[in-house]
This record gives C-alpha cells, sequence and structure tokens, in this order.
C-alpha cells in the first residue's frame, strides 16, 4: 500500500537551519524507493528552501504553510496544485499593523522572502551566532564548520505586494501574538513562530482557512488518496492543521510538549534521528 508523508521542514529536516541529520537523508529515499510519497510540508516559501534540502529529493512541496503546493522535485518549477496568495489589501493592513508597533517582518512569496528595515539585521546577527556555536561544537570534534543554510532577503520595497503569501514577524514584546490576532481579526491567521530568539515574540501571519491541513487535502484529493493513507510529522505550531487531517500524526521529539499531546504519537529529536525513526516505526523504511 502506498503512504504519503508531509514533513515539516525547520525543527524537522533542520535543526533550525542548520543541520540535517545524516539518517533524515537515508530515510527519505529509502521510503520513496519502497514506493511511498514523500512530500515537505514547510512554512518556508519555495524560494526559500536551500538547495541542499531539496537534494535529499522529494514527490512535492507544500510551502508558505499551505499556500502554495507543487507536484514533483522542485518546488519553483512545477504546476501548481494549490495557489492562494493573500489579498493586497490584506498585505497592506499587517504592514499598517507591523508598522505602528515597531515590529520587524519578512513578507514571503512563492519565490522569495522580503524584509523589513529592522528584520534583516536582526536575523543576519541570529544566524551568525548560532552558526558560530556550532563551527565551535564541530571543531571540538575535529570537524569543520558547516555551510550555513540561509539566504540573506531582499529588502521588503522589492516585493510584489499581490503575490505575498504570508508574514513572519519579530517582535520585542511577548504578547505580539495574541495582540496581532486581536487587531486584526477573524480574516487572519495568526500562530506562535518558531524562531527560538532569547526574547520577545515572534510569530507567523497568513489567511484565515490556509493552512499546511488546507493544503494536505487538496493534495490528497489531487493524487486520488485517503487521509488515513497520510503521514505528517513537525514540531511547530504551524503543523497543527497538518496533525488534524492526517491518518497518522508524529510530533518530533523537539517540539513543545502541547504539541505533542495534540499528535498523540511523537517521534524523537530532529538530530537524534526522529525521521529516521518515525519511518521505521510505521513501516516506510
Amino acid at each position: 500500500m502506498t503512504r504519503i508523508a508531509f514533513l515539516d521542514v525547520d525543527g524537522t529536516i533542520l535543526e533550525h537551519g542548520s543541520v540535517i541529520a545524516p539518517s533524515t537523508v537515508t530515510a527519505v529515499r529509502k521510503a520513496r524507493e519502497n514506493g511511498h510519497l514523500v512530500w515537505l510540508s514547510t512554512g518556508r516559501s519555495a524560494g526559500d528552501i536551500h538547495p541542499e534540502v531539496l537534494a535529499i529529493g522529494f514527490d512535492g512541496a507544500i510551502t508558505n504553510g499551505g499556500a502554495y503546493a507543487t507536484r514533483g522535485g522542485d518546488p519553483d518549477e512545477d504546476a501548481l496544485i494549490v495557489e492562494q496568495p493573500m489579498p493586497r489589501a490584506d498585505v497592506e493592513a499587517l504592514e499598517r499593523y507591523f508598522e505602528a508597533h515597531g515590529i520587524h517582518y519578512f513578507l514571503q512569496t512563492h519565490g522569495g522572502v522580503y524584509a523589513s528595515a529592522g528584520m534583516g539585521p536582526v536575523m543576519t546577527e541570529y544566524r551568525r551566532e548560532r552558526h558560530e556555536k556550532r563551527a565551535a561544537e564541530l571543531a571540538a570534534e575535529g570537524l569543520p564548520p558547516e555551510q550555513p543554510l540561509w539566504r540573506e532577503p531582499r529588502p521588503v520595497s522589492e516585493v510584489d505586494r499581490d503575490a505575498v503569501a504570508k508574514a513572519v514577524f519579530v517582535s520585542p514584546s511577548t504578547d505580539t501574538v495574541a495582540h496581532a490576532s486581536a487587531a486584526l481579526g477573524e480574516g487572519f491567521h495568526v500562530i506562535p513562530g518558531s524562531i527560538p530568539l532569547p526574547g520577545g515574540s515572534n510569530g507567523e501571519i497568513g489567511q484565515a482557512g490556509v493552512t499546511k491541513g488546507s493544503a494536505i487535502t487538496a493534495v490528497l484529493d489531487q493524487l486520488g488518496l485517503s487521509a488515513t493513507d497520510a503521514i505528517g510529522i513537525g514540531d511547530s505550531w504551524n503543523d497543527v492543521e497538518m496533525f488534524e487531517v492526517v491518518g497518522t500524526p508524529v510530533a518530533m521529539g523537539n517540539a513543545v510538549p502541547e504539541l505533542q499531546r495534540l499528535a498523540g504519537r511523537v517521534t524523537t529529536a530532529v538530530l537524534d534521528d526522529g525521521v529516521h525513526n518515525a519511518f521505521a516505526d510505521l513501516g516506510l523504511i
């Protein structure tokens, strides 16, 4: 029986943008050799998925938290199954909210990521610190530093506001997720983000009803597969709706306890062979 697995990226395939466990690569390729389908299911833009992740090999990708889904190995080029950019008026409302409250943000399109003036320096410094920490750990083991898995975003002034799929924000306030949800209203889907910053808060904002779960439902319909055939593996709040629509939800061992309870089934952490162990337990490999 052919099954289909949907894999989150950050915290599931990648250890927050820096490392891929070799066993994850092996597991994905072996599952596909065994006749199963493996799709990415990420909050990232298709243009922001690092080539080393794409090089693993997948049957398709849900991107931008469910605003897009593409069948095939390269999410930049293959035919779209789902295409739901935000209305321009909603994008403009988001930017007014961010600017009024001094919040740094990214706007994501299918093809790329665009940063507000304050967002680029914040994330560059965060990524630099994480990369240097990882390089020091590897040096202590006598290993060379790894290539950072990120790309510098373009300025938000260059974005096509008719093509924006979602926003990601970093705020100095700890309550911005709740505040944004109340202030923006029911037309928006506001959830906590997964960037492990030392203070403040971060989150993701998209259209209400546009989630990984809605995209998975569309993909399953297109492929003629049942939810009972589907597995969803993730670690973040944007994985909740994925857990709700697949027959077998699996939380990573590094997910917060509440997400682990929601999933019901829990594998090991991202660098502790989490994807491989889940695939083995479920009989995909």
